[in-house]
């Protein structure tokens, strides 16, 4: 399916290398100041040759809100966004080679098995071009979530092939129980992630180190793999709707969607089996008392409609979420993205007949590691994720104030 969501339903449509991508967000919330300009610094920290080390592709992204909103006010009625692609290039597609054989762990093969008939170039829907309205619909959301709640969604590149920004140890098996990454994940802004671009690892020596290994691949024409790692900040307790769709499952099942990931690590994750329950259990502590984030009003309904944290956990290897609800503790979690499958390096393959096999070398503009670009788009579907599961409690919460309260 191309929409995602129940209550905050967003529908992305367009290929790699269409006219334009394009998305429609329903039931958005009416009210609130909206314009391009909150959506455009998205689109442009994951648009397409931001430098040396990603794809070449000439793309501006620049977004248009073509309906939902009159006067820089949303409307409550559908948003549709649409962002022109301006760079396109077919003809990099229409090398014979190309069309005889699928490139080797593309969805060339699986898109034409499931539907009889594929885009003729690209990667059609299964390119990372699709994300490009799950962003904007995530600036969307998120700008709510802030302005409401003061959420705060920050991601950032942990890890390019071996190299890490916090290495398992035998003291620290998991990046949960290392202090250096707690703090980082409790004080860590875009701002501060985006001084370390074009790899976007805070951290200057790790940093330097990924982007050397992603050149060094770049020029064997070959590509890497790596991990992003994001957090969610001053989420509301409770979102979450046991028992199919627990918070985490909904944050696993937008994750997995995103082009090219192929794993999911919440709080300890794997490496927390390791830990014993007398250490991996959080003890529960009297919450220090709420601190209303920079910009978030001082009362409100909407504001006041969810409930705060009351308690808080002495350690957060849950990752802010237990029994599928959320603690009030950061959401923290790990996204792996495997190495990008069109390279320029031969590989034996056999054609879409199977009769024979040959030598494909794809051809087309890639990046040779997704990773320092799809910081935002994993920022976006947590926002979405988010979105949906407040609009859910709000309901929730919304029906029960209409009953006479209990003795």
């Amino acid at each position: 399916m191309s929409t995602f969501g129940s209550y905050f339903r967003v529908t992305t449509g367009g290929e790699s290398h269409a006219a334009a991508v394009s998305v429609l967000i329903d039931s958005p919330v009416p009210g609130m100041a909206l314009t391009e300009a909150d959506i455009q610094p998205q689109l442009t920290r994951r648009r397409p040759g931001q430098s040396a080390l990603t794809t070449p592709r000439d793309e501006k992204d620049r977004v248009v809100i073509l309906s939902g909103t009159e006067f820089g006010v949303t409307l409550g009625t559908p948003i549709c966004m649409i962002v022109k692609n301006e760079d396109q290039r077919p003809k990099d597609y229409g090398d014979s080679t190309m069309d005889l054989y699928p490139r080797p762990s593309h969805a060339d093969w699986t898109y034409l098995e499931k539907y009889g008939v594929k885009a003729s170039s690209g990667g059609g829907r299964s390119s990372a071009r699709e994300t490009i309205g799950r962003v904007a619909a995530g600036a969307v959301a998120e700008k709510y979530l802030r302005l409401a709640y003061g959420v705060e969604i920050v991601a950032f590149v942990t890890d390019v092939g071996n190299v890490s920004l916090f290495p398992p140890t035998p003291e620290h098996p998991s990046p949960s129980t290392n202090p250096a990454f707690l703090t980082l994940v409790n004080a860590i802004d875009r701002a501060t992630v985006d001084q370390f671009l074009p790899v976007r690892c805070p951290d200057a020596a790790t940093s330097e180190k990924m982007a050397n290994l992603i050149t060094e691949y770049k020029q064997r024409n070959d590509s890497i793999g790596g991990v992003v790692t994001c957090v969610i900040r001053n989420v509301p307790t409770g979102l979450g709707e046991p028992c199919f769709d627990k918070l985490e499952a909904k944050l696993a099942h937008a994750m997995l969607s995103i082009p090219a990931t192929k794993g999911f690590d919440l709080g300890s994750g794997f490496s927390g089996v390791s830990l014993a329950g007398s250490t991996h259990n959080d003890p529960f502590v009297a919450s220090a008392g709420e601190q209303l984030p920079s910009g978030v009003a001082e009362s409100g309904a909407v504001r006041n409609s969810l409930p705060r944290p009351k308690l808080t956990t002495k350690t957060n290897y849950s990752g802010g979420i237990q029994g599928g609800i959320s603690n009030g503790a950061p959401i923290y979690f790990r996204i792996a993205f495997k190495a990008p499958a069109t390279i320029g390096v031969d590989q034996v393959t056999a054609t879409y007949d199977g009769d024979s096999e040959g030598v494909l070398a794809a051809k087309g503009r890639h990046d040779p590691c997704v990773v320092p670009r799809a910081v935002p788009i994993v920022e976006a579907m947590a926002a979405l994720v988010i979105m949906d599961a407040v609009l859910a409690q709000q309901a929730r919460s919304a029906a029960k104030s209409l009953l006479p309260p209990l003795k």
